[in-house]
């Protein structure tokens, strides 16, 4: 896998909408778990949601559980997050991230140290 370059960001109303989407390069997307990881200034970078290599079983952070929905298209190497019924709590700065299928555990699905692939990031801002 190469490079991960997001897009899809910007301001929008609370309860807008906001589709991302991240394409990746290289080869061999299909054998990495894919993830959305968001940023504000002042805390770590904390998981949002991800999708197994195959496009099952996708987790999300509670917070954005029934607004958010994270896909995936193997042939294309891209990742998409729809994002609905936004809030101002939903405000960072949005990364992709991959890393390899075959550790991803419950417990270690969140881990930043795992993620071998980053973007660099697009900002999502959602004003009341």
């Amino acid at each position: 896998l190469g490079q991960l370059v997001e897009s899809g960001g910007g301001s929008v109303q609370a309860g807008g909408s906001l589709r991302l989407s991240c394409t990746a390069s290289g080869s061999d997307f299909d054998r990495y778990y894919m993830a959305w990881f968001r940023q504000v200034p002042g805390k770590e970078r904390q998981g949002v949601a991800g999708i197994g290599h195959g496009g099952a079983g996708a987790r999300y952070v509670d917070s954005v559980k029934g607004r958010f929905t994270i896909t995936r298209d193997n042939i294309k190497n891209q990742l998409f997050l729809e994002m609905n019924n936004l809030n101002p709590d939903d405000t960072g700065m949005y990364y992709c991230a991959a890393r390899p299928w075959r550790y991803v555990t419950p417990n270690n699905a969140w881990d930043l140290r795992e993620f071998v692939f980053w973007g660099r990031g697009t900002q999502v801002t959602v004003s009341s």
